[in-house]
């Protein structure tokens, strides 16, 4: 099967690959079909809805490489979901009565698209498992393609999502200068709150890659206060792990009194359970998405839990800072490129293959990259806190692990 025209969106947060997958795409479909029509569809779903979209030119696929140098997504993200009928008509999406699916079905076939590559998360390939199983009932002959974004790298199940390996280290490297502020005052806390909403993978590579690759590596005067333990991380919570706050507070206490600052590393999603129930007890409204997911940035778990700690261990100033919107917004690294080329290639592969799926290693198939069947992709895979790398970690830095909340597959 040779596809005549493919369309291409990118959809939810953004990750260190959208632009690199986006390009990859482009260049393989030239390299090996270059009269294979390409299309984007700016905004992700939004912009499926509405018809507006951006044919590549010989031009645009001449310079596609670019696209490896940047960040972000040149095409555009939207959060919709097709199946949301409510949200799409109140967005004005769609009008009162109609099926966002069959809208978004409809200008497929009018667009004249044979394969459509979804690139985004959980919830972007399953509004794709969505709309493929869609067409599929109503008689559209259309492959959906799925490529797993995510820096949280939290989907069934898919050993590694494009663009995690990449915020890790750039989350890293935002704490690298972020530490120094511990000079700013004595007493000092602070907090990093990494992204992580179920999954506290990426808290525990961005500790792990600033301590591998970012903290030993300039040296240390300690006659003059510049400590290794001083710069180092002393605590990474995340929602995998109970938080024994009280004996948590007793161990960081020493810390602060013996080398005047603390340095915690938190998930944005770790404890968000116990916000939710104090703030709802409180008579608050918890914001959510379209897709039903609690809006972190309106809880604050950095926040909430710099007050926890600040009064326990006698902090006289207290910092958070989030490495999110600094680390998503980076450009692939070497390791995410080799990742994403692999799966851009099979992606394409795929297509002309007629297969349709999600595209990454398959965990429960011995690791193969192959196209995963749509409807075994589900989001809130937990980080393994028995992971060996893991547990040497916390050794390193003197914490014990909680208790494990399992998380059904």
């Amino acid at each position: 099967m040779t596809p005549k025209k493919v369309g291409i969106l990118t959809a939810g947060g953004l990750a260190p690959c959208l632009s690199s997958a986006i390009g990859g795409l482009i260049e393989r479909y030239t390299e090996i079909a270059p009269e294979v029509e390409i299309i984007c569809y700016r905004g992700g779903y939004k912009g499926l809805l509405q018809g507006d979209f951006i044919t590549v030119t010989p031009e645009m696929r001449a310079n596609a490489a670019i696209l490896h140098r940047h960040g972000g997504s040149p095409i555009g993200n939207s959060r919709v979901k097709l199946t949301n009928v409510k949200d799409c008509v109140k967005r004005g999406l769609v009008k009162e009565g109609e099926n966002p699916q069959k809208v978004a079905a409809d200008r497929l076939v009018k667009d004249g698209v044979d394969v459509l590559h979804t690139i985004g998360g959980d919830d972007t390939n399953t509004a794709a498992a969505d709309l493929a199983k869609f067409l599929h009932e109503n008689g559209y002959e259309l492959q959906v393609i799925g490529l797993p974004k995510t820096i949280d790298n939290d989907v069934f199940p898919i050993k590694q999502s494009l663009g995690a390996w990449t915020a890790a280290e750039e989350g890293a490297k935002y704490f690298r200068n972020v530490v120094g502020e511990h000079n700013a005052n004595p007493r000092m806390l602070i907090v990093h709150e990494v992204m992580g909403r179920n999954c506290g993978w990426l808290t525990a590579a961005t500790a792990q890659a600033y301590r591998e690759n970012i903290l030993g590596d300039r040296g240390f005067v300690p006659g003059l206060g510049l400590t290794e333990k001083r710069l180092d991380v002393h605590a990474i919570f995340i929602p995998e792990m109970e938080i024994d706050i009280a004996a948590e507070a007793e161990r960081l206490k020493a810390v602060m009194d013996e080398h005047d600052c603390v340095n915690i590393f938190i998930s944005e999603g770790a404890g968000v359970e116990s916000i939710v129930k104090e703030m709802e007890a409180a008579g608050k409204t918890v914001e959510r998405d379209a897709f039903g997911h609690i809006k972190l940035d309106t809880i604050n778990p950095g926040q909430y839990f710099a007050k926890e700690f600040a009064a326990k261990l006698d902090a006289e100033k207290t910092m958070v800072q989030k490495s999110g919107y600094f680390s998503r917004a980076a450009p692939a690294n070497v390791d995410d490129l080799r990742l994403i080329k692999s799966c851009t290639d099979l992606a394409v592969q795929c297509a002309f293959e007629g297969k349709s799926g999600v595209i990454g290693h398959d965990e429960d198939q011995n690791n193969v990259l192959r196209a995963i069947e749509f409807e075994r992709i589900k989001g809130g895979k937990p980080f393994d806190i028995d992971t060996p790398w893991f547990g040497e970690l916390l050794g390193a830095i003197g914490q014990t692990k909680g208790a494990r909340q399992e998380v059904e597959h």
